[in-house]
């Protein structure tokens, strides 16, 4: 019946490859019908092994060191349980192959939620290539709260606690689109995750980071997010608002720019200080041409993503875990440093609070203007360039 061990980390680690053509099965003294299965190339994977209604099955658990001995026991033994109660946890594992998989569901969520009810549904498409690609073969009912608890852990050690949660929540989302849609399964493995405490953001460029910043900005060869990124400090504006802009919603004359729609629900006007109007009209023909200030690379469509552009300068100016959301937080705290108003910072912003809303309705963009203004002086000096 093959080799009878005491499976332990150490003993599995200490197993040589097969012989060339064979296969090795090793059968833990614990637990019936664990086996570990080893091939000529090392690679060894658990299994459980049993007759069920009196034919051999054979049922995948993992392989090793990615499932632990620890894990391979407790699945082993539910399964043990499962066949003690009739069930045939093989067969049904069988079935879940037919079933819809983890990346088939993400596609569909794009496709038919996403990219229909948010605007920022490209961030959805980063999260999953980044961090939950590696699920894309699962059957939806293969996953559990253990899988996603330990990715949710092992992202918030290796990227942080933000990634991890914001991860968490695109899972969860998948599986609610998914009950809602009438998948057959009955529960979200990521409903009861915890997610991490999150620290309230308070990062934005300092002053002796500027100069590193805008030259790092200066040589990224990628010109389009280049001058994204510089407008995205120099307005406040979200990213995906920068990256949809039309040149219809773009008064050069008056210096004002209007989104149509933010992320509130509502427009914003939003005053054009000189250096965002100098980095518009140096903007390509081809750009111009265009019914977007940012073209897609391929389509009609909007550039959706600068994610990398801004890792690269990032990392070239050395600045740690700025985020390009700290971009707009910059803008506010340099107006605050310029001794602007709160009122002025929330209108400059688009920032909406129910105390507020109706002063801001009546505050004028001149103000709004020189503030932005001093505020952007104020870095580009601090940045060791001409204003």
């Amino acid at each position: 019946m093959g080799n009878r061990i005491n499976f332990t980390k150490r003993a599995l680690e200490a197993i040589s490859p097969a012989p060339a053509g064979k296969r090795a099965y090793y059968y833990d003294t614990k637990i019936r019908g664990l086996v570990l299965d080893v091939t000529p190339n090392g690679v060894k994977t658990f299994r459980l092994y049993r007759k069920v209604n009196g034919q051999p099955q054979r049922s995948l658990i993992g392989r090793f060191p990615d499932v632990s001995v620890e894990r391979a026991r407790a699945k082993a033994e539910a399964d043990n349980g499962k066949i003690a109660n009739g069930e045939n946890p093989g067969a049904k594992r069988r079935d879940l192959r037919k079933e819809m998989k983890f990346g088939e569901m993400f596609d569909l969520y794009l496709e038919r939620y996403a990219k229909k009810e948010k605007r920022s549904w490209s961030g959805d498409e980063w999260l999953y290539k980044r961090y939950l690609a590696g699920w894309a073969n699962r059957p939806l009912s293969s996953l559990d709260r253990d899988d996603v608890e330990r990715l949710h852990t092992a992202i918030g050690n290796e990227h942080g606690t933000y990634a991890a949660n914001r991860a968490l929540s695109l899972v969860s989302a998948l599986y609610n689109k998914a009950l809602e849609w009438g998948w057959p399964g009955t529960k979200n493995p990521a409903k009861a995750v915890k997610r991490f405490e999150e620290e309230r953001r308070e990062r934005y460029l300092y002053g002796h980071e500027l100069p590193r910043f805008f030259g790092a900005v200066q040589k990224e060869l990628d010109t389009d997010a280049r001058d994204a990124i510089l407008l995205m400090l120099f307005t406040g504006a979200r990213k995906m608002n920068v990256l949809s802009m039309r040149w219809q919603d773009v008064g050069l004359e008056r210096a004002v720019w209007r989104i149509p729609l933010t992320k509130s629900g509502k427009h914003q006007n939003v005053a054009l200080v000189p250096i965002a109007i100098r980095v518009l009209t140096s903007r390509p023909e081809k750009a111009k041409g265009s019914e977007y200030v940012f073209p897609g690379r391929r389509g009609n469509g909007h550039r959706m993503e600068i994610r990398e552009a801004w890792d690269r300068i990032r990392a070239a100016a050395n600045l740690g875990d700025v985020r390009l959301h700290d971009l707009r937080r910059t803008l506010g705290s340099w107006q605050a440093a310029s001794g602007s108003s709160l009122l002025v910072i929330g209108k400059s912003l688009g920032h909406l609070n129910q105390s507020t809303t109706e002063i801001y309705a009546h505050l004028d963009l001149d103000p709004v203007r020189q503030s932005v203004t001093a505020a952007t002086q104020a870095m580009l000096t601090a940045g060791g360039l001409d204003p």
